[in-house]
């Protein structure tokens, strides 16, 4: 982290016993149309690789705060009201908590192109039904198609209006989650998606309809927490979907029980990731640079702009964490502090029930944590854990990391190959 100055770090709580209770107030000043969030425009150089991948949140106007030294290193200062600028900025002049644009509204910029080339036929596809979520700039409802594949099946559809389109990073943003939806489908626990459509007034994207309810819903109908063992299956399936998206050079960037569902109410129904709005494209060598996700799961490498894939594993130790005792690894009544807290605080596993747990599931929760991205797991080093040995039938995936030796042995000379060869 750079030298930089702010208010004076809060004592450590002590956070263990602090139940879950979805909080929308400190995570919505991350959230966009898009789920797509502008990277906070305090400077904070990192001591990590430099070799950053341009996000596309980074083509806005928003210029660098030039380095500034001061006496003492210390955590960012709280970045609400950067936040609140830059998304009035990012949404046409308007705050965040009046972002909404009604629909119809002519209030936008003209001349952008809004033609995505999707198909343009979906009302004769599809009957729409009842709306079952909404977000900052679109909202999801059920539908039940008319003909075609999916005739009398029910579906999900994201309805996203083009009238809160108000830049081009709002509009990239939608190709892009289209785009890595239609890479990714296939994997089982992955929504399933079915097409993109369009019309004069809304884009709509056709998904598989999953019934069973959010990870968190479940968390908390068992009274906050997970047995080990019922905590394994669900780490699997979060652990497998996720070393295939790594695999393809995806990072999901807000991983959150909210954002894993239950197909059916069916007790061993299969669990599901959802929503890509965040999602992006990075190569083994890259790394992202603007911060996005969700407060509670975000890793201290994001808030150091210098990440990749690791970023997504930590958010899974949050996740692991809150199954087996119940509560956050890290928590704050501020932004500002549950960025602290990330950043210097060590998550509690001294308070119940976590000395009645194995020491395998501890080992397993503590290498998520662990705030060096490079002694952090794998989703593939992951599964192979002692804690998941045997609960699981799942081919280990390759990693990023093997990726990266194949990649390097490719990349290199005869005369390197030829050595490598003898030392063999």
């Amino acid at each position: 982290m750079g030298l930089c100055h702010g208010k004076p770090i809060e004592p450590p709580q002590n956070l263990s016993k602090i139940p879950i209770i979805p909080c929308e107030n400190h995570e919505s000043a991350f959230n966009s149309s898009t789920g797509k969030t502008p990277k906070f425009p305090f400077y904070s150089p990192s001591p990590l690789p430099s070799a950053f991948k341009s996000s596309p949140a980074n083509s806005s106007s928003v210029t660098s705060t030039p380095l500034r030294f001061l006496k003492h290193p210390f955590p960012p200062p709280s970045p609400v009201k950067h936040i609140k600028a830059l998304l009035a900025r990012r949404h046409g002049s308007v705050k965040p908590n009046e972002a909404t644009i009604p629909e119809g509204s002519e209030c936008e910029i003209i001349g952008l192109d809004k033609n995505f080339c999707f198909s343009k036929n979906f009302s004769a596809l599809y009957d729409i039904g009842e709306e079952v979520g909404r977000g900052h700039f679109g909202y999801t409802c059920s539908a039940k198609g008319k003909k075609g594949s999916l005739k009398g099946q029910d579906v999900a559809v994201k309805v996203i209006p083009k009238s809160k389109m108000t830049t081009v990073i709002a509009i990239e943003d939608i190709r892009r989650e289209v785009k890595i939806l239609r890479a990714l489908t296939g994997h089982k626990n992955l929504v399933q998606f079915y097409d993109a459509y369009e019309d004069e007034d809304n884009v709509y994207i056709v998904m598989e309809l999953c019934k069973g309810g959010e990870l968190l819903d479940m968390i908390l109908s068992r009274g906050g927490k997970y047995s080990e063992a019922d905590a394994k299956v669900v780490m699997v399936q979060i652990l497998s979907v996720v070393a295939y998206c790594h695999l393809q050079g995806v990072v999901h960037r807000d991983l959150k029980p909210e954002n894993f569902l239950f197909t059916s109410k069916d007790e061993n129904s299969p669990l599901k990731a959802i929503d890509f709005g965040l999602s992006d494209y990075v190569k083994p060598d890259e790394r992202l640079n603007d911060i996005v996700g969700s407060a509670y799961y975000v890793a201290p490498e994001v808030l150091h702009r210098s990440y990749g894939t690791e970023a997504d594993m930590w958010s899974i130790g949050v996740i692991a964490y809150i199954l087996l005792c119940g509560s956050r690894p890290f928590w704050a009544r501020t932004e500002s502090g549950i960025f602290r807290a990330v950043l210097k605080a060590d998550p509690s596993f001294d308070e119940a029930p976590w000395p009645s747990l194995s020491s395998d599931a501890v080992d397993f929760v503590k290498r998520l944590l662990n705030k060096d991205y490079r002694k952090r797991l794998t989703a593939a080093q992951a599964l192979s854990h002692p804690w998941l040995a045997g609960h699981h039938e799942v081919k280990i995936p390759l990693d990023m990391i093997t990726y990266k030796l194949v990649k390097a042995y490719i990349c290199s000379s005869s005369l390197k190959k030829a050595a490598l060869a003898v030392c063999r």
